[in-house]
């Protein structure tokens, strides 16, 4: 499963794109080691740092810091021993990293209180991958990760990453279109409700979607009206294929809890490889939410609302980069 230089570099690329579409921000130097803080535990002297990216938490003041580790492997070379071997690694570095000085110097910001989580990013290069990659972790014991208590470490395959790489097009895609259906990004952040229990005590400064936004079936994009009106947007991007009235009336549901239906706000829901019938499907939610309501709730105002969601399904594309041209370009 070993990757030459050129290879490794095509994760590179895919996360850069990727990430910063969802207002993530690099911190420090990319590609480099760094001391080993617990050699005779891990058995190293020094541990690899692909690339730290960096966004600020809303729900409390802290600015978590994502240890990445980026592999980029052809169909055939993702086996269930090298992603655990790889899991494993990380889990250490993520450690480390904890209690490191040199860490903290190279990718750390003064006056904040930091988080670092790790994130292992399976990017395949030849976009032939589609097996099952969830089974690649069967054989992971998290009990067993050498990770601090609280510490967090999460893994994106290829699912994943195509899944978030559509998302990011279609939000270029939209931008880029004329008229544009969404403005530049300073008018546009990734929503977060403000919860029960978990204020959004950030709410200007938190414009990132969280790895926890990431790895969710929803992922939200609020943007304003650059001419300063009152009007904004929602654009959810849901990944499950939505077959069934039930899955839309509960995603309706939770629009509403948030606080998303009202007189200002116009929302659009896309989908996926969503199901062939998932726009009657949705058309049938709407009607059913509305009528679970009580008998008189097709005149109300939430009834307007809900009938107003639009619902798209989307384009699938297929991002790929080329190892020779990224070898020319050296």
């Amino acid at each position: 499963m070993a990757e030459n230089e050129n290879t490794a570099k095509l994760a590179e690329v895919a996360a850069t794109e990727l990430f910063s579409e969802f207002f993530w921000d690099r911190s420090g130097p990319i590609n480099h080691d760094w001391p080993c803080e617990d050699q005779e535990r891990h058995s190293v002297k020094t541990h690899p740092c692909d690339v730290v990216y960096f966004y600020d938490e809303p729900y409390s003041p802290v600015r978590t810091y994502v240890h990445c580790d980026l592999k980029s492997y052809a169909k055939g070379t993702i086996r269930p021993a090298s992603v655990k071997a790889a899991i494993e690694s990380l889990a250490k570095q993520v450690a480390c990293a904890e209690k490191s000085d040199a860490w903290r110097e190279l990718h750390g910001h003064d006056h904040v209180t930091a988080e670092i989580c790790g994130l292992l990013f399976v990017y395949n290069h030849d976009g032939e991958y589609e097996s099952d990659f969830q089974k690649n972790l069967l054989s992971v014991d998290p009990e067993a990760l050498a990770l601090p208590r609280g510490s967090k470490l999460f893994v994106l395959g290829p699912k994943e990453i195509f899944w978030l790489d559509n998302v990011r097009d279609e939000i270029q895609r939209m931008r880029g279109k004329r008229p544009a259906e969404l403005p530049s990004h300073e008018y546009c952040s990734f929503f977060h409700p403000q919860l029960i229990r978990r204020a959004n005590l950030q709410s200007k400064r938190a414009k990132a979607a969280t790895l926890e936004m990431l790895t969710s079936p929803m992922i939200i994009l609020e943007h304003r009206d650059p001419r300063g009106s009152s009007r904004r947007g929602i654009i959810v991007f849901y990944s499950r294929p939505g077959d069934t009235a039930d899955e839309f009336m509960y995603l309706i549901d939770t629009l509403r809890k948030h606080e998303l239906l009202d007189d200002d706000t116009n929302v659009l829901i896309k989908t996926l490889s969503a199901s062939p019938i998932s726009s009657p499907t949705f058309q049938r939610a709407q009607q059913q939410y509305i009528e679970g309501l009580n008998k008189d709730a097709m005149n109300t105002d939430l009834a307007e609302y809900v009938n107003a969601i639009k619902y798209e399904p989307m384009n699938k594309v297929k991002s790929t980069y080329s190892s020779i041209d990224l070898g020319t370009w050296q």
